[in-house]
């Protein structure tokens, strides 16, 4: 008898520990599926740090204040163009302005966003470059830039202040200038580049598509690249670390997960994100957006 009691207390035993170890496995389980779901979704939860400046909202100063209201003038999305750090700010030039010879401090890098500039050697045959193309400026390079149409660019910085010197005060920086036409764009899709994802769309015409401007790929090495969205989009632009979306043709719809909402961003409108996050976008049209980050960053349709 002693023995039957002996085995049904065991028994009861390992069926309480299995029990207990059930639901520590339960428990485990849920703790897992509830991080994982953290990990992935980490920065698509909250926009609430995420900037946006409308180009309307886009406020305009003198770039050069010696040149008075015929001068360009500058309205900066991100960063202080005036201090030492770097910035991205827009550039509006008059019909028909041309400037003096002259050398900047600094090496900036532009995107025509509206009209056609030309930015070159005083003695270079004027090239216009139309919208969505590229040039390249060296600091200490002596140059003119020229306006045909009320012009807007966006110009990126990588160190300030953004000065104006004359050309007797210009020096070799071992740098040369560039100069691309939105015509002689090299453009990758999913074929081509792992930066977008394969849509399960087959249209022709219907993927995402880049083209790379500057810097190094590399992970967290800034890198700038012009990003074409097809009309109809859908689909998310996301990164790890700092992203920077700048209009550059076009309209395209953010959807935020805050308060503010849906925000329509036209030709010279902002967005930017400082850690992991994936911004929502549609398109009605199609849109051309300029992307500075860090590494690579992912497109993806929805």
């Amino acid at each position: 008898m002693k023995s039957e009691s002996n085995f049904f207390s065991y028994r009861k035993l390992a069926m309480s520990m299995t029990r207990i170890y059930r639901h520590s496995l339960q428990i485990l389980s849920l703790a897992i599926t509830i991080a994982t779901a953290g990990i992935a979704n980490a920065g698509n939860l909250d926009d609430s740090t995420t900037e946006v400046v409308l180009a309307s909202n886009v406020q305009w100063q003198p770039l050069n204040p010696a040149r008075g209201d015929k001068g360009p003038k500058a309205g900066t999305l991100w960063g202080n163009q005036t201090t030492d750090t770097s910035s991205g700010f827009l550039v509006k030039f008059l019909d028909g302005f041309s400037s003096p010879p002259h050398i900047h401090n600094i090496t900036y890098r532009g995107v025509v966003v509206s009209g056609a500039l030309f930015n070159d050697d005083p003695k270079a045959e004027p090239m216009w470059m139309p919208v969505g193309s590229y040039w390249m400026q060296p600091k200490g390079e002596v140059h003119i830039t020229a306006a045909r149409g009320a012009s807007v660019a966006f110009l990126e910085i990588q160190s300030g202040p953004y000065l104006v010197k004359p050309p007797a005060e210009s020096f070799d920086s071992d740098e040369r200038p560039v100069n691309i036409d939105a015509s002689n764009m090299v453009w990758l899709d999913a074929d081509a580049t792992p930066w977008i994802k394969e849509s399960t769309d087959n249209t022709p015409n219907n993927s995402p598509q880049l083209s790379f401007l500057w810097g190094n790929t590399d992970e967290s090495e800034v890198n700038a690249s012009l990003l074409k969205l097809p009309a109809g989009f859908h689909g998310t632009i996301s990164d790890d670390s700092t992203l920077r979306v700048v209009v550059i043709q076009g309209e395209l719809d953010l959807q935020l997960r805050d308060s503010r909402g849906s925000q329509s961003l036209t030709a010279g409108s902002y967005f930017g994100s400082q850690s992991n996050a994936s911004h929502e976008i549609h398109t009605t049209n199609g849109c051309l957006v300029y992307v500075r980050n860090k590494g690579a960053y992912e497109v993806a349709t929805r």
